[in-house]
């Protein structure tokens, strides 16, 4: 289908195809640059916010520096605050032979205060089976919350924390290089108190914040936290809330880091799997009384 967006002097109308039901589009015939228009790269921005998560393949004219002139146009580049960057370059790169696997489902760098806004993904090096990545909508699992749920989810505060390693958890045998990676991402401990629901500052929507860099819940013991955290975790990755996508080398998503969880599977045994993230900084969240996240 397409869709028309309106901007300040004309319309600019996109190519969408809907990839699931609930979230999640792909963009046809767009190739990206840091030289869109401003109409277009309106439409782009007004399409992810609908949508949650965008998808665009044949992107193989995108190198390191296209893939950052492109991320720029969203806003600041900001790089992972302990895992260093693809050398000469503000991007991360995931090598699955270099513990850059992911197997659990997470919002990036919540533990930060300010954590990024968008992600911007490109498929490098892709297996020629397995290795999908999922994502789920947050705002529509909080919109789904039955009224208690959602009157007790609106009073939850959690502290976030790099402590768990989502990029070196591994499934398969090359121990060593997972443990390393683990090192890097945490030799430096940094923590922040978000609230479970945040007001997204573009759209207004309600959108929950947990994913595995949650730690727990303010003010429960152990064994509650874990089970709140179970409740509605489990309404974020309900199977109807979820998109998956097939990835092709060259093909680029993005999303909405501030309404999206996602799952990379790490599925593909001793396949290679390249894959190079920007992410673009991000505002402290905002509760629904108004209180800001904060620093620990």
């Amino acid at each position: 289908m397409s869709i028309v967006i309106e901007t300040s002097d004309r319309t600019r109308t996109l190519d969408l195809s809907p990839v699931a039901g609930r979230i999640g589009a792909e963009v046809r015939g767009l190739r990206l640059s840091g030289d869109l228009s401003p109409d277009t790269f309106h439409a782009v921005r007004q399409a992810l916010f609908r949508h949650k998560v965008l998808f665009f393949r044949g992107q193989q004219h995108l190198d390191d520096a296209g893939q950052q002139t492109f991320a720029r146009l969203w806003g600041t580049i900001v790089e992972h605050p302990t895992v260093p960057s693809r050398e000469g370059t503000q991007l991360l790169e995931l090598d699955s032979r270099h513990g850059g696997r992911a197997n659990s489902w997470h919002t990036d760098v919540t533990f930060e205060v300010d954590y990024p806004q968008v992600s911007i993904l490109r498929a490098v090096v892709i297996p020629p089976y397995g290795g999908d990545t999922v994502w789920s909508n947050t705002a529509l699992a909080y919109e789904e919350l039955p009224p208690a749920l959602k009157t007790l989810a609106n009073q939850l505060w959690a502290v976030h924390s790099n402590h768990y390693d989502y990029a070196a958890t591994r499934v398969d045998a090359d121990a060593h290089g997972a443990q390393k990676y683990r090192e890097v991402f945490t030799r430096e401990r940094i923590e922040a108190e978000h609230p479970l629901v945040r007001v997204h500052p573009e759209t207004g929507e309600r959108t929950l914040v947990a994913g595995h860099f949650l730690q727990r819940f303010l003010g429960y013991n152990t064994q509650d936290s874990d089970h709140l955290y179970a409740l509605f975790q489990n309404h974020i990755t309900r199977l109807e809330n979820t998109v998956r996508w097939r990835w092709q080398a060259g093909d680029v998503a993005i999303w909405d880091n501030r309404a999206t969880q996602h799952y990379a599977i790490n599925d593909y045994g001793d396949q290679h799997r390249v894959v190079r993230r920007v992410t673009i900084a991000g505002d402290v969240p905002v509760a629904v009384d108004g209180q800001r996240s904060r620093v620990r």
